[in-house]
């Protein structure tokens, strides 16, 4: 399964996992097409996709935004629950990553619902809010990317999401195995800071979820 530091006993999670996880097979593969990269832990791990899955079925999403794509995964997990209208902007920097994910999405039937944007993050966020439709016409949010820009990337979201839609953002509890309250690195010093941030934000409801390395859920109020 995932390589990520959870916050619960390994035997408890392999256990959650157990009885809870429903994993397509075309994830699977996925996922297992990524294990074998130097940097696999990137990848949510598949409990999280089914949660981000879920969060999009429950609120009935149509237009999606995801920040950092990676191989793909948290793409397609969010994909496969969009109804045959729904889209998802994915942005992301590097083609050699995202390549490895492209062919799965076009596998599952879901590639022409994945809008794929390489290039700076930021870059693609301010041309979809310049877009019609675009200010406040997205029902989701997921950011996993340079930890840097978080606090960058939610001012744009929060823009980009409806009243009522949710931001999801990983990473805020830890990062590379290691929690945030351990680390004095510039990452996790990032990670503080967004997390002191969002807090304090009386924009957004907000909850800070233990599953993987930490997802913070907001609701733009």
């Amino acid at each position: 399964m995932s390589s990520r530091k959870n916050a619960i006993p390994r035997e408890v999670h392999d256990y959650l996992l157990g009885v809870s996880l429903r994993e397509s097979p075309i994830l699977a593969r996925l996922r297992a097409a990524t294990a074998p990269r130097a940097e696999a832990a990137m990848q949510i791990g598949p409990e999280q996709g089914q949660f981000m899955a879920l969060l999009v079925r429950l609120i009935g999403a149509k237009r999606c935004i995801e920040v950092g794509t990676y191989t793909g995964y948290s793409a397609l997990a969010v994909a496969l629950a969009l109804p045959p209208d729904g889209t998802l902007d994915a942005c992301d920097v590097s083609e050699e990553f995202t390549n490895v994910g492209r062919p799965f999405w076009r596998e599952a039937g879901v590639e022409s619902k994945i809008r794929l944007r390489i290039q700076p993050a930021l870059q693609s966020l301010a041309e979809l809010l310049a877009q019609p439709g675009g200010r406040g016409g997205y029902d989701f949010a997921f950011v996993d990317a340079d930890k840097g820009n978080y606090i960058a990337y939610y001012e744009k979201l929060l823009e980009l999401v409806r009243p009522g839609g949710l931001i999801g953002v990983d990473n805020t509890l830890g990062v590379s195995g290691r929690y945030v309250t351990e680390l004095s690195t510039p990452v996790a010093q990032a990670i503080r800071a967004f997390n002191t941030y969002v807090h304090n934000d009386e924009r957004v409801d907000l909850s800070l979820l233990s599953i993987g390395e930490g997802l913070t859920l907001l609701r733009v109020r």
